[in-house]
């Protein structure tokens, strides 16, 4: 075990402030970077999770987040034309108003209901799935037991993260745009912080009257091929076919199109900007002074080293590598930090999404703040004279 290391964790109540500071600073960052990328994976979690291999959407359309992305209804059978097309079906969706009834009779007025305490009207998303075997819209993450449940008419399924915000649970009823539906099912990964979101079935939405088959237009076309390893050809040919009409997408370049629109919303580079800005002032400060007061307390051991002949380059050294160890402790104190908030976050339906990318990014970051810091600390290394052993 090096000198360093062995300093840091027999005197780790001395450095306990710079990496609880590298710990706050990584926080900041990692929760209100993953709250927003959570944000973002929750409204497109459908489609990402889709059996599709290539998505059709207008040409205009920069991501799902970008631009209509509707469609004309007469696509559908052009697409098809493609040999390699197995299935193509119209990604539908809507929203209404959604109450949990209870043991409220749901004949009762609103104003009524209210006065016998039912929980209140809240507006939801509503997501649509086919329950034929093997759909294109069903994601790849529900089971068929899920799948048979919304098979039944007027039955939905929600999001674990909606159960309390909705007040309602699996096998309870409430009312959908005024008519009763049955909660048979909860699903897990699919959160909308800016409104609950519920799923159903094509056939229920459409005993609900939300859609219809005569419309002109439709939502994104969710196409499944043959052969999906020729995703990426197979979209190349649709887009020359459609001339212009349309835009094809593989699933994978739809999914990086949504992730980089979201880091183009301005407000979202200023408060990401923010918080990356603040989390660099804190660590440094409080990370540089923890450092350059704990070689002031060691100074003397720091003067014996170089009585033994040790050099000053060598010293510098071990207060580099301190500094790392430092920012290492830092950093793995900030994943746990940041994973207690997300469990916590998730209690009230809101999901941090922490992708090992960012993890890996704001980890190097806290590092080479830690280890900038040391090289700060440096200069006090001067005083650490042999002479100093005789005072």
């Amino acid at each position: 075990m090096s000198l360093a290391l062995s300093t840091l964790l027999f005197e780790w109540r001395r450095y306990m402030a710079a990496v609880m500071a590298l710990a706050l600073s990584g926080l900041l960052v990692l929760a209100m970077t993953g709250v927003f990328i959570g944000i973002g994976k929750g409204f497109t979690a459908q489609i990402e999770r889709s059996r599709a291999d290539i998505i059709v959407m207008q040409p205009g359309a920069k991501s799902l987040m970008g631009g209509p992305s509707g469609v004309p209804r007469r696509f559908i059978p052009l697409v098809y034309n493609h040999p390699d097309v197995r299935e193509v079906r119209p990604l539908a969706g809507s929203g209404g108003s959604f109450q949990s009834v209870k043991n409220v009779d749901p004949t009762m007025s609103q104003a009524d209901r209210a006065k016998q305490g039912a929980p209140r009207q809240r507006f939801v998303q509503a997501s649509v799935i086919d329950t034929a075997p093997d759909a294109v819209t069903i994601p790849t993450d529900y089971s068929q037991e899920l799948v048979d449940a919304l098979r039944q008419p007027y039955t939905i399924a929600i999001d674990e993260t909606a159960v309390q915000v909705l007040g309602v649970k699996l096998g309870e009823k409430a009312l959908y745009n005024g008519q009763t539906v049955t909660v048979a099912g909860i699903t897990r990964g699919y959160p909308n912080m800016m409104q609950p979101s519920i799923v159903m079935s094509r056939d229920t939405m459409r005993m609900l009257g939300q859609t219809s088959e005569s419309s002109a237009r439709v939502g994104p076309l969710m196409v499944a091929l043959e052969n999906p390893a020729r995703a990426a050809t197979v979209a190349a040919q649709l887009n020359q076919m459609g001339n212009g009409q349309y835009k094809a997408w593989t699933r994978q370049e739809l999914a990086d199109a949504n992730s980089a629109a979201m880091f183009e919303e301005g407000i979202l580079v200023i408060i990401i900007g923010g918080c990356v800005v603040l989390g660099i002032i804190i660590g440094v400060a409080i990370t540089w002074q923890t450092l350059r007061g704990a070689i002031m307390a060691n100074i003397k051991e720091f003067a014996s080293l170089r009585a033994l002949g040790v050099s000053m380059g060598s010293l510098r050294r071990i207060v580099v590598e301190l500094s790392f160890w430092v920012g290492v402790a830092g950093v793995a104190a900030a994943i746990l930090l940041t994973w207690l908030v997300s469990l916590l976050a998730r209690m009230n339906a809101v999901i941090i999404s922490l992708p090992p990318m960012l993890l890996i990014i704001v980890g190097g970051g806290l590092i080479l703040i830690a280890m900038g810091s040391g090289l700060l600390s440096l200069g006090i290394l001067k005083k650490s004279q042999p002479a100093d052993l005789l005072r």
